[in-house]
């Protein structure tokens, strides 16, 4: 598929289309590729829109960080705007971090807040102190979903923290809160905590 058959099918309102000409960008370099991924965010289709997140999570430039930060604030579409979150942390995560902190504030769907967990919770560049704050968060949700996402991260701290040296304070907090965890009301949060803390 040439570049203008892949801009074609992209702006041809046919997700059927639209797809496959999307997944071939991988193979581009970023400055052929990244013009056609803003296309595609630009599209109706919640779908065109999220992949074409993913694809400028892939070819990381500053057109597309920046397409990224509008997405992610104010894309109508849940998916849309989750998949922006895992594309930000592509490109940089001490650069996406306030983003992401803002938009776990911002957007109550679980499915925003549990792609933003996941996105950092193995992150090995995420400070415990930033982790630790975004749990607190995630523990407050009212879907069991989050609150189990906050547990995996609390089981990170709390094994983290047994390799640190004794006494440190986020490693004690995550403990703490893990342990509250074992009283939640879904028991699929009730087992990652227990798990967390025989880690």
């Amino acid at each position: 598929m040439t570049l203008d058959q892949q801009r074609e099918a992209i702006l041809s309102g046919d997700p059927s289309r639209a797809m496959p000409a999307l997944a071939g960008l991988r193979e581009l370099p970023a400055e052929q590729a990244v013009p056609l991924l803003l296309l595609g965010l630009q599209q109706r289709a919640f779908m065109v829109r999220s992949l074409s997140c993913a694809g400028l999570g892939v070819k990381p430039t500053e057109a597309g960080w920046q397409a990224l930060v509008i997405a992610l604030a104010s894309d109508l579409d849940a998916n849309v705007r989750a998949e922006a979150a895992n594309a930000l942390v592509s490109h940089s995560l001490t650069r996406a971090w306030p983003l992401l902190r803002q938009a776990f504030e911002c957007n109550p769907e679980w499915l925003v807040r549990c792609s933003i967990l996941s996105a950092v919770a193995e992150h090995a560049e995420m400070e415990p102190g930033d982790l630790l704050d975004l749990a607190r968060l995630a523990m407050a949700d009212g879907d069991g979903t989050v609150r189990a996402g906050a547990a995996e991260i609390l089981g990170r701290l709390v094994r983290e923290g047994s390799q640190a040296p004794a006494g440190v304070p986020w490693a004690i907090e995550a403990r703490s809160a893990l342990a509250a965890l074992q009283q939640d009301r879904d028991h699929r949060v009730v087992a990652v905590a227990l798990n967390g803390l025989q880690g």
